[in-house]
């Protein structure tokens, strides 16, 4: 039911955006000095920047500079190939059109979540490391457009992917894992390892997850502990309507993740919302595209598929089942302390409130047979969970570490 009262909503946001023609018409008509109308106006740019998209954004990345050696900076335009393609998901290549050299580039593969954003989401990172590597993704696809047909989606069909992709590149790949996705990758790394498969990846960087969810718990894993796991099939999972292909699905709409999302923090955004208000009275062209080009992103959401949303919340963040030996995938058993050949990196943001510290270096413990000189731990002071992917110290600071830690995994 709740999915056809947002399908209502929308319908109803549409017809009032109809609308805005004719707030512009009463603007003009009285003047844009008029305070009252300013108002109207600023009221109407705020109302249609706050509700949750259901559209894709894309990549929008063109070009790159690449330094070669000598300093020899050329500017490469970028092509998006799908490598691999399932119903699920989509490997996605950035490819440096008419770079010859790619064997001087490690390969890295970023492993997008999939919590109820795009990996456009990951947009920053990946203009960040293309200068220096061979960049791949994790394309997920909105489970709300895919046929039953196709089966369900849940944590196996996840962690199936990820060992799909690393026998794909024959080992010869980084794997960098951005907060949810640090339990998948552990899950597949590991059982490759304890199966003695040829092809074992080179590295791993876990960035800001739950690897183990009990340490240090923030508000997101206090709820988690709070709530019977009834309370999230009834308030979280609900049914595809007939108008789209993945009709009859139980999901876990992106507009409850996105409702989520805010009200974690919901004092800073009443504050951002507050800002463009002022914004558009002082028609303050860079603050409302600094605005625009933050929530553009963070108001796109996707559905998750209920079994795979379910699974998480249980395994994940209510019964701790990777760091206590429980976590299981196709039947057996995973053993982290079975990897031996892959690096690994950890890395925290001192503020971060979605992963709280200590959360991510909880790998150290369960990954016991990895070399010490091949484990290195980074945190990032005055990062938040989007800081450290995204913005500034991500970029200046965050960045050559995990870029030496891969060149010296690379050895």
């Amino acid at each position: 039911m709740i999915y056809q009262l947002f399908e209502t909503q929308k319908w109803m946001d549409q017809n009032f955006r109809m609308t805005n023609r004719y707030i512009d018409d009463i603007v003009n008509l009285f003047g844009g000095n008029n305070l009252s109308t300013q108002h109207l106006y600023a009221l109407r740019e705020v109302s249609k920047r706050l509700e949750a998209s259901d559209h894709k954004p894309h990549f929008n990345i063109k070009t790159i500079d690449v330094n070669h050696f000598g300093n020899d900076k050329h500017s490469y335009v970028i092509d998006q190939n799908v490598i691999l393609r399932s119903p699920f998901c989509k490997l996605v290549e950035f490819e440096k059109v008419g770079l010859k050299d790619t064997k001087n580039f490690p390969n890295v593969l970023l492993v997008a979540p999939l919590s109820g954003h795009y990996a456009t989401l990951l947009r920053d990172t990946v203009i960040r490391f293309l200068p220096d590597h061979n960049v791949f993704i994790t394309d997920w696809e909105n489970i709300r457009d895919i046929s039953a047909s196709e089966g369900e989606f849940n944590l196996d069909s996840y962690t199936e992917l990820l060992v799909q992709y690393i026998e794909h590149f024959k080992g010869d790949i980084h794997l960098v894992a951005v907060c949810q996705p640090v339990v998948p990758v552990l899950t597949a790394v590991s059982y490759l390892a304890q199966n003695d498969s040829p092809y074992q990846a080179k590295s791993m960087t876990l960035m800001g997850g739950p690897v183990d969810a009990s340490v240090n718990p923030g508000e997101v894993n206090k709820f988690a502990l709070r709530m019977p796991m009834d309370w999230f099939e009834r308030n979280m999972i609900s049914t595809v309507p007939d108008s789209y292909k993945g009709r009859y699905r139980k999901v876990c709409p992106g507009f409850l993740m996105l409702n989520g999302f805010v009200s974690m923090n919901y004092k800073r955004h009443f504050e951002s919302v507050i800002n463009l208000y002022q914004n558009v009275l002082d028609n303050n062209v860079q603050g409302i595209k600094s605005f625009d080009k933050f929530y553009d992103e963070y108001r796109a959401v996707m559905d998750l598929s209920a079994p795979y949303y379910l699974q998480s919340v249980e395994k994940v963040f209510k019964n701790f089942d990777l760091p206590k030996g429980r976590l299981k995938y196709k039947g057996e058993k995973i053993k982290p302390a079975s990897i031996k050949k892959t690096s690994l990196l950890m890395v925290e943001g001192s503020r971060d409130d979605i992963s709280p510290l200590g959360q991510t270096y909880a790998a150290k413990h369960i990954c016991s047979s990895i070399p010490s000189d091949n484990v290195h731990h980074y945190i990032q002071e005055d990062a938040g969970h989007y800081g450290i992917f995204s913005g500034t110290k991500f970029r200046e600071q965050i960045y050559p570490v995990i870029q030496s830690f891969i060149l010296s995994s690379e050895k």
